[in-house]
């Protein structure tokens, strides 16, 4: 059994406390955070080290950053595009912190920040279709390598190795800053055609999908009402005027072994909590 969870925490400092009371209170193996908002050698570890976690850390001041928190340690670890692409492929995307994967008992976990895109046709939503492109090819890469390498009678023992330290099964988690479907939001008529409801973002995230990831929440919740962040203005989350852009997406051998993928809106009834909550999914 493997439990990982996904939060959007919108400034690790300013939610360590809730962050660590929540680990204590639910047995989840992986944590994935994403806009920790701090440089890496400022990241608060050491109540995470006393509890027993591994910190896997890539963060930036006052923006974006991403971190894994494990029980056991990670295999493979990585950040950004560049280790699986190259630097001749994905330009100046990884200068913003939002990507970091690892490898835990034959499952890579890949954690990501999708960037929001501020408004439809900004120069920040041209550059979020762009990203989502290159994701695309990101995660054909990971699909891809176990195979290639199994299929290569001349590969050397460090191939096969890190073959195995680059599974096919993906668990590919975090803040989407996408609402997929209608359903996926409280009101989508009020929102169609806006940033995270555009017809391009969604298609974009479509073509991710198509490598053969399917939304785990939606393998046991159908209905709508269901959400993982809400504005802080108006009170959004008092009336469950939400939005669900917080996601699991695992290929099939996964999908088929997940026995559970819930949100948890504890977290976002506390004082001054993140705008988004926990989901958990359990294998």
């Amino acid at each position: 059994m493997m439990k990982i969870a996904t939060w959007n925490v919108n400034s690790i400092r300013s939610r360590l406390e809730q962050v660590v009371q929540w680990l204590q209170e639910n047995s989840v193996d992986v944590l994935c955070l994403q806009e920790t908002k701090v440089v890496d050698a400022d990241f608060p570890r050491s109540l995470f080290e006393q509890l027993g976690y591994h910190l896997y850390i890539s963060g930036q001041k006052s923006y974006n950053g991403v971190a894994i928190i494990s029980r056991s340690p990670l295999a493979d670890v990585s950040t950004g595009f560049a280790p699986v692409l190259g630097d001749n492929n994905i330009g100046e995307l990884d200068e913003q912190k939002r990507v970091i994967t690892g490898v835990l008992d034959g499952i890579r976990i890949v954690n990501l920040y999708v960037p929001n895109g501020a408004a439809v046709d900004s120069e920040k939503y041209y550059y979020k279709l762009r990203w989502l492109k290159v994701l695309r090819d990101y995660l054909q890469t990971l699909l891809q390598q176990p195979a290639e390498v199994a299929l290569n009678p001349k590969a050397s023992s460090a191939a096969v190795q890190s073959a195995i330290q680059n599974p096919k099964s993906l668990c590919v988690c975090g803040d989407f800053n996408i609402a997929l479907e209608d359903r996926d939001i409280h009101d989508p008529a009020a929102f169609k055609g806006r940033i995270m409801a555009s017809e391009a973002e969604r298609q974009a995230l479509r073509l991710v999908l198509e490598l053969g990831l399917a939304d785990a929440f939606r393998k046991f919740t159908a209905e709508g009402g269901h959400y993982s962040w809400w504005d802080y203005r108006t009170g959004a989350f008092r009336g469950n005027r939400g939005w669900r852009i917080d996601h699991h997406y695992l290929t099939p051998d996964l999908y088929e072994r997940a026995i559970s993928c819930k949100i948890d809106s504890a977290p976002r009834k506390l004082p001054k909590p993140s705008d988004h909550t926990p989901v958990i999914v359990e294998f």
